[in-house]
């Protein structure tokens, strides 16, 4: 005869019957991160390689915009600054981040976006 105490432990080890598997429980889990990554996750992804993108093809004499609204023409640049010139003899450096986009076109990188 077996104890009643070990006939409990074993008892709880196995799923109840008509219980659905673990493989099948995990599958609306597994749905939900789906959908977390192509809502998500791949939207940012693209926007920051565009971004990307964008920093990395600047060159000398773009007329582009900063973060902080200046309208500005690129006279040098560097790995990770820029020297532009905000009027005639005026140039300041900034971060090569700090430019959004181009004059007369829509933002590419927006505020607190690196």
């Amino acid at each position: 005869m077996q104890e009643p105490a070990l006939t409990g432990l074993v008892a709880m080890g196995t799923p109840p019957a008509g219980a659905p598997s673990f493989w099948v429980q995990l599958v609306p889990f597994a749905l939900v991160l789906g959908i977390f990554y192509f809502i998500f996750v791949l939207p940012m992804k693209r926007k920051q390689q565009k971004v990307d993108q964008f920093h990395s093809s600047l060159k000398v004499g773009d007329k582009v915009i900063t973060s902080g609204g200046i309208f500005c023409t690129i006279t040098r640049l560097n790995e990770q600054s820029v020297q532009v010139e905000v009027a005639e003899r005026v140039r300041i450096h900034v971060a090569r981040t700090a430019i959004t986009g181009y004059q007369g076109q829509d933002p590419v990188a927006t505020e607190g976006q690196s």
